[in-house]
C-alpha cells in the first residue's frame, strides 16, 4: 500500500494591516479566475504545462492573468484598487487572492494543466511577489492565519516532553 506524501509550505505573513475586500472585489477576482479556468477545461489527461501569473497594477486597479509564455489569458479592473496608494498594497492583496482561490478549489484543481502548477502574484514589472496557490496532489500551502500561535504551541509541547 502506498501513501501519498504531503509537504507543507509555510508562508511568511505580515500582520501589520489587512485590506478589507468588498464583496464586489471578491466577485471581480472570482470572475477573472473563472475566466482563466475556462481556458483550461477539465480533461482526462492534462497536456498544458504552465503556471498562472496574476499581475496587478496598483495605479489602475488592472488585474491581468498570463501563462508562462506571457500570453494574456484575461484582464479586468478591480475598481476598489484604482489609485490605491498604500505602501503595503501587494502584501495586503495576497490574502484576498488566497481567499478567492480557496473558494474556487474544485474548479482550479480540475484545470487541464499538468500538476504541479501554481498561481503567482506579480507586480506590473513582472516581479514575482508571492505564490498564492499551489495545485498538486502532494503539496499543500497552509494559510498563515491558520498557523498563528503554532510556534508557541510547539514550544510548550517540547518543554512538556523534555520535563518528563
Amino acid at each position: 500500500m502506498q501513501f501519498p506524501m504531503i509537504f507543507y509550505t509555510f508562508v511568511a505573513h505580515n500582520n501589520l494591516s489587512k485590506m478589507k475586500a468588498s464583496e464586489q472585489t471578491l466577485q471581480q477576482i472570482g470572475r477573472a479566475i473563472r475566466k482563466v479556468a475556462e481556458k483550461f477545461p477539465p480533461q482526462k489527461e492534462a497536456s498544458v504545462m504552465t503556471d498562472i501569473h496574476l499581475r496587478v497594477t496598483q495605479d489602475t486597479g488592472e488585474l491581468m492573468a498570463f501563462n508562462d509564455d506571457d500570453v494574456e489569458l484575461n484582464r479586468c479592473i478591480v475598481e476598489d484598487w484604482i489609485d490605491n496608494k498604500d505602501d503595503n498594497f501587494y502584501e495586503e492583496i495576497v490574502p484576498v487572492f488566497r481567499k478567492c482561490l480557496e473558494k474556487m478549489k474544485d474548479t482550479i484543481d480540475n484545470m487541464s494543466i499538468l500538476k504541479p502548477f501554481s498561481f503567482v502574484l506579480e507586480d506590473d514589472d513582472k516581479e514575482s511577489l508571492a505564490e498564492l496557490y499551489i495545485v498538486d496532489d502532494e503539496t499543500v500551502i497552509i494559510d498563515p492565519d491558520l498557523m498563528e500561535g503554532l510556534d508557541d504551541d510547539l514550544n510548550n509541547f517540547l518543554n512538556t516532553l523534555l520535563k518528563d
